[in-house]
């Protein structure tokens, strides 16, 4: 039995090593160990190794130990002797007092020992084996435990599958009846709502058929709005079923909604204007009952028709019927205005062109004030009805305003004064359009309009009566002996200027030695009055407006006023014209002084007043040209010529372009020609010429006779140098030193003679000292070149004692002369 075991034993271990070696074979391992497990099987090895010399070892024994044994340290003990130790051994062996005496026993004890040994040291893996075994049993039934589940579940998830099909398509199913639910509510919804629109229909008609409607009531503007809304829907909609009848029903109703409308506000208007006839039929004349009548009751009665009216203007813009129906009560409102505006304006009207039958300024001026009022009313009024404008209201204002113009147009055209005219202007351009309709164009259209035809009626009346004034005042101006009585006027005013001048001296003198005791208030008055005649004794008498020759001030004062009346073009036009006719006038002025006084009074006279008229029209910021077109007929004229003659006649027949006919044709077409006049520029030509002439004509005077001397003197050498026979200048009969010496000595004595009563006369016209040392510097210059070549002539001529003969004044006493009357 015991051998049996045994047997048993061995072949169990032999098939557990062989089953271990499976565990780690290189290929096909049963338990492959990883790297890290190696690692540490490999340290546990090299551990196993170096284990230490058991202490129960005999000491005997030691030596039969390798050295590769005995590297650990060796720490027990050594016992004493082998027989303890084997006792020691055999003690531990449980043998006990059994004896060993033959080698069948030992080897019976010794297959015992290692049975029991082999036992001992497997038991642990046996042990490890139930263990696993009894692991394995467990993990079965747990497996076993987690089939049923699984089975389980996987019936639980089909079940649950078809739970949830089932209710899903239950869940699509009540939505989709939700859905059609819904589909058939809106549906009902629907029909009810479009339906609601053709029910209303029997509503409305039975609200106008009322007969206690009124269209101030509550519900009259709601049912508007429902009437609107049915109409709006109905016309949307032209597919519905019986639409043109529903579509008429409804205009029928908003046929007679609206025609109650109009007879309310047309009855209240009409009502409103015959109260205020039958009160005062024939009209009143006071402004104040006029007010009251006209827009006091009016504004009382607008709150009564007001909220219709906007109503219809709200809807006005959508519904045609609507914007007549509005349009309807717009000509209703003006024609009541009207018929009680125009009796009242047409009196008022009478009445201020009767007050100012005489003063046509005043009575433009108060008329237009007044329409000016009357249309700032009339919006003020119309606002108080209507929110929207309308064009209307400015066309009856405008007719109410022509009932205006109509008085006042008779008497602008038979206005001949251009200082009203003028004034007229300013009225109508600068107080009405300027201040009142530039301030407030929306409410002052209408009366815009009537004011420019009117201004353009006054411009075209001025332009008018200024071209015959031109004609008349300027160009035909006849000159009274008084208006050319120069210098006899200049110099009077002169000695008027130098008395007043004296006298305000002595005064100021008198009031010096009493400036003491005099009072604050009368010093005060004294001493504006001493500056007023001050500054009158300080102006010279040729600048004084009233001093200026006639043509030159009506010109100015007709410019002046011109100015700012009417359009710059014709402003231009008219200056040209006016400033021609003004330079020839002082012409023929000239030309009568210079006859009739001196040579110089004319020259200077003409002089002064073209400085004048320069001065006077450089404020004019225009320009005073105008361009002229004229019909140029030279080649017209040389071309008909040419067909004329005799010698054309076989090219009358030419079938080429020599034909006579055709050359005429092409070749007497007559020319445009444009050319521009510029009187401001006639004015500098003038003037240029004229101080051209005064200065050649006062050299003449001083000079002329050494002038003429040198001019012979240059003859002759310039014979000599051309050739002729030379000549000895003091031999001839004219140039004897002492014929010489008459010339000058006469030129020395008309110079001194002459020179100041000329700069005199200068200062007399000109009365500026720039003015008069630019005009007389080219005189002087003059003078000085004529005596600078007498001397060099004189010099070449003439020895040292023909010169004292000749006795020419030097340069010196030449300057000295000219400047002391400078």
């Amino acid at each position: 039995m015991a051998s049996t075991d045994q047997s048993l034993l061995d072949l169990t271990d032999k098939d557990t090593r062989e089953k271990l070696s499976f565990w780690d074979r290189r290929t096909d391992a049963m338990a492959p160990l990883t790297d890290k497990q190696m690692d540490a099987v490999l340290e546990i090895r090299a551990a196993a190794e170096t284990l230490s010399v058991p202490s129960e070892l005999p000491i005997e024994d030691l030596c039969s130990l390798s050295s590769r044994s005995l590297h650990a340290p060796f720490l027990a003990t050594v016992p004493a002797s082998t027989e303890d130790v084997l006792l020691k051994g055999f003690q531990m062996l449980e043998m006990g007092n059994e004896r060993i005496e033959t080698a069948q026993q030992f080897f019976a004890w010794f297959a015992n020992l290692q049975a029991n040994m082999d036992q001992d040291e497997s038991s642990k893996y046996r042990q490890t084996r139930d263990d696993l075994n009894c692991y394995q049993e467990q993990c079965d039934a747990i497996l076993k435990d987690v089939s049923t589940a699984l089975e389980h579940l996987d019936s639980l998830q089909k079940q649950y599958l078809f739970v949830s099909n089932k209710t899903g398509t239950l869940h699509e199913a009540c939505e989709q009846l939700l859905k059609e639910q819904s589909e058939l509510v809106d549906l009902a919804e629907s029909i009810q709502q479009k339906l609601s629109y053709f029910n209303e229909l029997e509503n409305i008609n039975t609200k106008l058929n009322s007969p206690t409607l009124s269209v101030n009531s509550e519900g009259f503007i709601p049912m508007l709005s429902k009437l609107d809304d049915c109409i709006e829907y109905v016309s949307s909609h032209p597919n519905f079923k019986d639409y043109p009848v529903y579509l008429a029903k409804f205009k029928q109703c908003l046929s007679k909604a609206m025609h109650f409308m109009k007879i309310h506000i047309v009855n209240t208007m009409q009502h409103l204007t015959s109260q205020l006839t039958k009160r005062d039929p024939m009209g009143l004349t006071n402004a104040d009952n006029a007010f009251t009548l006209y827009y006091v009751k009016y504004r009382a009665a607008a709150p009564k028709v007001r909220s219709l009216i906007e109503q219809i203007e709200q809807r006005a813009e959508k519904v045609s019927e609507y914007h007549q129906l509005l349009d309807d009560i717009h000509q209703c409102y003006l024609d009541q205005r009207e018929l009680l505006l125009s009796p009242s304006i047409t009196s008022t009207i009478t009445d201020l062109t009767n007050q100012n039958s005489k003063d046509h300024c005043a009575l433009v001026r108060s008329g237009c004030a007044f329409m000016v009022h009357v249309c700032q009313d009339e919006h003020q009024l119309y606002n108080e009805f209507f929110s929207k404008p309308t064009p209307k209201l400015d066309e009856l204002l405008e007719k109410l305003c022509l009932s205006l113009y109509d008085v006042l147009r008779p008497l602008i055209i038979h206005i001949v004064h251009l200082e009203t005219l003028s004034e007229l202007c300013g009225i109508l351009k600068n107080e009405m359009l300027e201040d009142h309709v530039h301030n407030n164009a929306s409410q002052l259209g209408a009366f815009d309009t009537v004011v420019k035809q009117m201004l353009e009626d006054v411009q075209e009346r001025l332009v008018y009566r200024t071209h015959i004034y031109i004609q008349t005042d300027i160009t035909g101006y006849n000159p009274a002996p008084g208006d050319l009585a120069y210098p006899e006027k200049l110099e009077m005013m002169e000695r008027i200027a130098q008395s007043l001048k004296e006298e305000q001296m002595k005064q100021m003198s008198q009031e010096s030695m009493f400036s003491d005791v005099q009072l604050e208030d009368p010093d005060g008055r004294r001493n504006s009055n001493v500056e007023a005649s001050r500054l009158q004794t300080s102006i010279s008498p040729a600048d004084l407006h009233g001093m200026w020759y006639p043509t030159v001030r009506r010109t100015l004062v007709c410019l002046s006023k011109l100015y700012r009346c009417i359009d710059r073009a014709v402003f231009q036009g008219l200056s040209q014209e006016a400033l021609s006719a003004c330079i020839q006038s002082l012409l023929k002025a000239s030309d009568i002084i210079l006859k009739n006084k001196t040579q110089i009074d004319g020259q200077l006279f003409l002089i002064k007043h073209l400085l004048i008229v320069r001065e006077q029209i450089a404020p004019f910021h225009t320009d005073f040209s105008i361009k002229e077109i004229s019909l140029d007929l030279k080649k017209t004229r040389d071309a008909a010529f040419k067909i004329l003659n005799p010698k054309a006649v076989p090219k009358f027949f030419r079938l080429n372009s020599h034909n006579a006919i055709l050359e005429f044709l092409l070749e007497g077409t007559p020319e445009i020609k444009e050319h521009y006049i510029d009187s401001k520029k006639d004015v500098d030509r003038h003037l240029k010429f004229s101080c051209e002439q005064f200065i050649q004509q006062q050299t003449q005077i001083f000079v002329g006779n050494l002038e003429e001397f040198l001019t012979k003197v240059a003859a002759l050498k310039t014979m000599a140098i051309q050739g002729g026979p030379t000549y000895s200048l003091s031999q001839q009969p004219w140039a004897q030193p002492v014929k010489i010496n008459d010339i000058v000595t006469t030129t020395y004595r008309v110079m001194k003679s002459k020179l100041p009563s000329t700069l005199q006369s200068m200062s007399l016209y000109l009365a500026n000292r720039d003015t008069e040392f630019i005009l007389f510097k080219p005189v002087r210059n003059n003078i000085q070149q004529v005596f600078q070549r007498l001397h060099a002539s004189l010099q070449e001529e003439y020895g040292g004692e023909d010169l004292q003969i000749i006795a020419c004044p030097s340069m010196e006493q030449i300057n000295l002369l000219l400047s002391v009357n400078k």
